[in-house]
Formats: structure tokens, C-alpha cells, sequence
């Protein structure tokens, strides 16, 4: 699922606007076994949206500061997800310029998982959400885009998990958050 998340759109309608970020970025991760992925430990009230059906939310917190936004793709009971790492905000700038501060340029404002999920408005209490039913939607591209991979970021402690060629990119896309 994470390549062909690339280039959908994920729309988010909140309290203060709408927003819609065009998806240039994913990673994927592959449920218990894959040591990067945060059901490596079992299920806990922090990753259970992994846990149940496909095509809801899961959103989780890093460093106390950062709402990271994540496609439940498994089946129930398989806990494997895509975590969006960046976008193009198609609609709604202002409303994310907002959220993400005044002087950010058009291509940093969701670059980074952390700043996606800002720009987007979603937080933690959106994790669960069904993306089919909102206030969160996603619609997968018409035409999916090409497809570059790469090694995940960040994810070091994780031995040859953390090699391995899960991340997902549109080639030369300036919104991509490292190229």
C-alpha cells in the first residue's frame, strides 16, 4: 500500500478549515516482525488503531511534540501501517500556513511527518478515524505517479530492518522531506 498511497489525496475538514495534502511520501511498516514498527512490542493503547481494520488512522506522538499520521493497511488483527511522511498542500494554504507558522515556504509546510500532520490539523484524538467516513479522508491518485525507494529514516535501532527499501517517493517531487 505505501507506493500506491503516493499521489492520493487525504483531505482533513476541521473546526478551523479545510485542508488537502497531496501524499508525495510514504513508509511502510510491516506489523511485529518488522523491528521498526511500533507493534514490534505487542499492542498497547498507543498503537491499537494498528490493530483493527484497514483504511482508518492511526496517529502517535514523537518527541512530546510531533503528531505523525499513519494508513492502517493490514487486516484486523495484522498490525501494519504506512506512515505519510510528506505532501503537497493542493488546498487550504492559509488554513495550514496557520497551523504551521507564517514564513514557512509552500514547500516545507507538510515536508516531514511531524509537519504533515500540522498542516493537516490532525492530532491524536483523530487516531482510529475511519478514512472513509471523515472528518479525515483519503482518495488514491487516478494515475498512480512513478515510484523511487529508499531506505526509512530514523529508524537505526532497528538492525536491517532499517536498511531495508520501505520508504516511497516521487522522484524529484520538491515536497519530498529529504531527497
Amino acid at each position: 500500500m505505501a507506493p500506491a498511497l503516493l499521489g492520493a489525496h487525504v483531505a482533513h475538514d476541521g473546526p478551523d478549515g479545510r485542508v488537502v495534502v497531496r501524499i508525495v511520501e510514504t513508509e511502510a511498516y510491516l506489523g511485529p516482525e518488522d523491528l521498526a514498527a511500533h507493534s514490534a512490542h505487542g499492542r498497547t493503547p498507543r498503537n491499537e488503531p494498528m490493530w483493527g481494520p484497514p483504511g482508518h488512522l492511526y496517529v502517535y506522538r514523537i518527541y512530546g511534540l510531533h503528531d505523525c499520521v499513519n494508513v492502517v493497511c493490514g487486516p484486523s488483527g495484522k498490525p501494519e501501517a504506512v506512515l505519510l511522511r510528506a505532501g503537497e498542500v493542493v488546498e487550504g494554504v492559509t488554513f495550514a500556513r496557520r497551523r504551521r507558522g507564517e514564513h514557512v515556504p509552500d514547500r516545507r509546510l507538510a515536508s516531514g511527518p511531524g509537519n504533515l500532520g500540522r498542516a493537516l490539523g490532525i492530532g491524536r484524538a483523530l487516531s482510529g478515524t475511519d478514512l472513509l467516513a471523515g472528518p479525515v479522508r483519503l482518495r488514491l491518485a487516478a494515475e498512480p505517479p512513478p515510484v523511487a525507494t529508499r531506505a526509512r529514516i530514523g529508524v537505526g535501532y532497528a538492525g536491517e530492518w532499517a536498511s531495508l527499501p520501505y520508504r516511497f517517493l516521487i522522484p524529484n517531487d520538491p515536497f519530498v522531506s529529504r531527497p
